[in-house]
């Protein structure tokens, strides 16, 4: 393929163009003869400072913002992230046939995973793509972003078509549509879950944090594309009244939803009965997930799947033996009289709000919670954690959780502040260790904040550390100690 082949309809014409290009990058260290290196403007850096890097690797083309003076042909634009999306898609040319981006605060990743489940039971080759990496069937490849690089995923995207996936679901991150990673995606259904505070450590206001996400119905679907909204918040509303000025096909799910509505949700001892209705058509069944938000994500799902024609009779089959998503209220364990212990990735002021909830109308004694705040992110919602805490948990331990470079006794600190009377414990497998011990029949621990996360950040460094580990080998511990 040639650098002309990769710039077809772009109107841009090159001295060199007949160049054969052998791949593309965003990182020089992965620079080879051959490659297109893209020179992107970074939050922190710009790419234009590695050139030399790249071109000492080999890289016989830039991409890049300004012009710049090299020895191999430099493509300046005003968007080159955009730029290398389209790149990357006609580079990596094959894609599933049906594609789902889900963007939203909370619930990205189960809804997903719900609904490759839905799609896998109605016997369709589905995979999901999102923070918990690529998953088909048992198989689970860690990319360590909720929406990887345009060149990852193009990449990530031809290999799944190759390998005869023909249905996609992907969560749509702020970041990843704002910096044009997903340009290059052909979406043919747009969903949303919710929005609340968070990542405003990258987006100025809350105003762009909520354009980054529109931008999915604005910009990536087509015009005959679908939207699936939930519309339980004002800004559920406001994505789906962009949508339908668009000319979109709009349809609406949760409990003011039109197209499915939610009637009722009882909880049970490890399961919850639901009635809802689809199109006006009732049903009821027990689905085994915990947590109101849990079920949301499911009908979620459900709705994007019932809109594809997926059989009613599929959809609730499947919906009556779902599975979890890993660091997802994940039961670890429970004491030897019955007390759980669950960890969950809520890790913002909503999502701590909606686990506590969650976990209140399954637990008959305390509800203790195990949370701290992450460093060199959103400051303002870590006293609001602590809010939040305090007045939904019965005992509250306050721990570190990925300090990076800032001083984790002063995150403690200010998440003190919302909830004065909690205890600290800098110290997270020790906080585990005796939020475990102090468990009593009929209580429930929430181990929250990291989830499915297998590290710890301190400093620059990532020390191994998994809170379902430390959980499980806190119970261990205790049972040992009572034997």
């Amino acid at each position: 393929m040639t650098l002309n082949d990769l710039l077809h309809d772009e109107g841009l014409v090159l001295d060199g163009g007949d160049l054969a290009v052998r791949g593309l990058t965003l990182d020089s260290r992965k620079a080879e003869p051959g490659f297109v290196f893209a020179a992107l403007p970074g939050v922190t850096v710009h790419g234009r400072d590695f050139i030399p890097k790249a071109l000492a690797a080999g890289a016989t083309a830039i991409l890049t913002d300004e012009p710049v003076d090299a020895p191999v042909p430099v493509i300046a634009v005003a968007e080159p992230a955009a730029l290398l999306a389209r790149m990357a898609a006609r580079f990596y040319p094959r894609q599933p046939e049906h594609i789902v981006a889900i963007t939203g605060t909370n619930g990205k990743s189960s809804t997903v995973e719900f609904l490759r489940q839905i799609w896998a039971g109605a016997g369709i080759e589905a995979a999901c793509l999102g923070t918990l990496g690529v998953t088909r069937g048992n198989s689970v490849e860690v990319t360590g972003y909720t929406t990887p690089d345009a060149v990852a995923l193009q990449a990530a995207l031809d290999r799944l078509a190759g390998e005869g996936v023909t249905h996609l679901g992907m969560e749509a991150s702020s970041h990843g549509l704002k910096q044009h990673r997903m340009d290059g995606v052909r979406v043919q259904v747009g969903a949303f879950t919710n929005l609340t505070q968070d990542h405003l450590d990258y987006h100025p206001d809350f105003a762009d944090y909520f354009a980054s996400k529109l931008k999915l119905f604005t910009e990536r679907l087509p015009a005959d594309g679908r939207a699936v909204i939930n519309v339980d918040s004002e800004w559920g509303g406001k994505m789906a009244a962009a949508a339908r000025e668009r000319g979109l096909e709009v349809l609406t799910m949760g409990w003011r939803g039109s197209d499915l509505a939610i009637r009722e949700i009882t909880p049970r001892a490890a399961s919850q009965s639901v009635v809802f209705a689809w199109k006006g058509r009732e049903h009821a069944l027990d689905i085994p997930l915990v947590g109101e938000f849990q079920i949301l994500n499911a009908l979620g799902a459900a709705a994007i799947a019932l809109s594809d024609g997926v059989t009613e009779a599929s959809v609730l089959d499947t919906l009556k033996v779902l599975t979890g998503v890993p660091g997802r209220l994940e039961k670890v364990g429970e004491t030897a009289v019955g007390a759980p212990v669950l960890v969950d990735y809520a890790h913002t002021p909503d999502g701590l709000d909606k686990l506590l909830r969650a976990a209140r109308p399954h637990t008959r004694g305390r509800v203790i919670v195990i949370f701290g705040c992450g460093g060199d992110r959103d400051a303002s919602k870590r006293a609001k954690m602590g809010v939040i805490a305090a007045n939904q948990a019965d005992h509250i331990i306050v721990t570190d959780d990925n300090p990076r470079s800032e001083d984790p006794a002063a995150i403690r600190k200010a998440v003190l502040k919302g909830c004065p009377k909690a205890e600290e414990i800098a110290d997270r497998a020790e906080a585990i260790r005796h939020g475990v011990a102090m468990l009593k029949a009929g209580d429930c621990l929430l181990i929250a904040g990291k989830g499915h996360e297998t590290g710890q950040t301190v400093g620059d460094i990532v020390h191994p550390f998994d809170d379902r580990e430390q959980g499980r080998a806190a119970l261990a511990a205790r049972e040992a100690a009572n034997v």
